[in-house]
């Protein structure tokens, strides 16, 4: 699935979750379905700055030039977000990750239902991500 195909899917999800309440429970199962990081990336060279939380994520790119990202968080929400970027974004190419407009994000209202210092460690989790995708671009060419 394209990157937009899988925003779109979510959007599809989401829209029939109406209460805020209920979306966040689903964000925070989310999180409890994403596959435990290594121990050995819970360190300071893959703690993302800028979160309030504490946030790790690596990524390695496959033998097919997929980026495949893990991550994990010691707070449930946040790990739930950084779960739903990696459902989109996962498997992906470095060039399509770089390209991606993550409008998911505005569209199911996660922006305007976090606090100012999660929005700003959500663009932190981006912005880490198209970091890993430029490098492995860059590698690659």
């Amino acid at each position: 699935m394209t990157i937009n195909e899988i925003q779109d899917e979510i959007i599809e999800e989401f829209s029939e979750i109406d209460d805020w309440m209920d979306r966040y429970g689903y964000i925070i199962d989310l999180g409890n379905q994403l596959p435990p990081i290594d121990e050995k990336f819970k360190t300071p060279q893959y703690l993302i700055e800028g979160c309030q939380s504490r946030v790790w994520i690596n990524a390695d790119l496959t033998a097919e030039g997929k980026v495949e990202f893990q991550a994990d968080s010691d707070a449930i929400i946040v790990k739930g977000i950084i779960a739903l970027l990696i459902k989109v974004l996962n498997n992906q190419s470095p060039g399509d990750i770089l390209d991606a407009d993550l409008y998911f994000i505005d569209r199911i209202g996660l922006s305007e239902h976090l606090s100012p210092t999660r929005s700003n460690g959500l663009l932190a989790m981006v912005k880490q991500m198209k970091v890993y995708a430029l490098a492995f671009s860059q590698a690659t060419n």
